[in-house]
């Protein structure tokens, strides 16, 4: 692999950086949805209006010096691997890319923030950090909606708070999640115990790329579904300390796991490294399911030449408009699989978290 390669600074930060309970916690989510006074909800609004919402997001995010420097993508002018590489990286959904007519999405310098406009709501503003950091992502994601309030009116009713496509969104509009890590949990059959609980206090359970996506590596996003009558600091606190219950869960399992099974735990970490580090083709799908048992490996000190943190950045960087994009040129199957164990046995043997 050594012509087209893509460094990281192209990638969002929540891929790249270490953040606190990084061991178990890969990112944390914030998004407000927001949308335009005395404009139709983007699937019921025409053409025109959406062209007009683009428009005049437009003009207020560069008009507004406080959000800082953007970059302003519209969809219908970027190909499908670009959008899909959004998508891959969380900063857009995957309905937000499949029609792209009169849909844009913006992204700060360091693309902790990003903004789908015309998603379901006219303006979805999101901010994702590497590890265990809500508070400061609510705190990001605010400052950005502040900012852009200043110039445009909000759909806002006094008694039901900010008006959404979504009756689930009416109200604050914010969705929190974090993305965890929960291996040991698996290993012990105890995942659907603790992930139950989880569901019974008010949070959903989704996969690596939200709803209807499913769980692979043992990754899961924990998010709240109530959005009317909390605040928006009480919804992330109680996130916060749910996700935290479901860390100690993951990190006794993980104890008990050394304490009684520490060989079997050895082999299975090891055989993943030997089968990463000697595979010539692999699917995106075992890649993360190996990946993960190497985290954990990494994590419990089992491996020490390998950083935990380089599957947060694989596990993005290895699917199939990654591969694309790294590559420079469309990719069949079977290439991407070759060029996929490549790039992960690099990594691994040279034990850095970039290339």
């Amino acid at each position: 692999m050594g012509t087209n390669r893509r460094g990281n600074k192209d990638s969002a930060l929540w891929m790249v950086g270490e953040g606190p309970e990084c061991d178990i916690v890969l990112s944390s989510r914030v998004r407000l949805a927001r949308n335009l006074a005395g404009v139709p909800f983007p699937h019921t609004a025409g053409p025109e209006q959406l062209e007009e919402v683009v428009s005049r997001v437009r003009k207020a995010i560069e008009s507004t010096p406080a959000i800082g420097p953007t970059e302003i993508l519209v969809l219908s002018e970027i190909p499908m691997v670009e959008r899909q590489l959004l998508v891959e990286e969380h900063l857009a959904s995957p309905q937000h890319i499949q029609d792209p007519r009169n849909k844009a999405i913006i992204l700060n310098r360091d693309r902790s923030v990003s903004i789908m406009v015309n998603e379901e709501d006219h303006l979805r503003i999101q901010a994702i950090l590497p590890g265990l950091q809500l508070e400061e992502a609510l705190r990001l994601c605010s400052a950005t909606d502040d900012a852009i309030e200043e110039t445009l009116d909000y759909a806002f009713d006094e008694a039901l708070g900010y008006l959404c496509a979504c009756p689930t969104n009416v109200g604050t509009g914010l969705r929190a999640s974090v993305m965890l890590h929960l291996p040991a949990l698996a290993m012990v059959n105890m995942l659907g115990q603790v992930l139950g609980a989880v569901s019974k206090v008010g949070l959903a359970i989704r996969g690596i790329y939200g709803e209807g996506t499913e769980a692979t590596g043992n990754l899961f996003q924990i998010s709240n579904q109530v959005t009317m009558g909390r605040a928006e600091e009480e919804i992330v606190s109680h996130l916060k300390a749910v996700a935290k219950q479901v860390m100690d869960s993951e990190r006794n399992a993980r104890t008990a796991i050394l304490t009684d099974a520490r060989g079997q735990l050895e082999d299975r970490v090891f055989r993943s490294f030997g089968v990463l580090t000697n595979a010539r083709m692999i699917s995106s799908e075992e890649a993360l399911r190996l990946l993960s048992d190497v985290k954990l490996g990494a994590n419990l000190g089992l491996i020490d030449h390998v950083p935990g943190t380089i599957f947060t950045d694989l596990a993005a960087r290895i699917m199939p408009a990654h591969m694309h994009k790294l590559m420079g040129k469309e990719l069949t199957a079977w290439e991407r699989d070759t060029y996929r164990a490549t790039l992960i046995r690099e990594k691994l043997i040279s034990g850095k978290g970039e290339q």
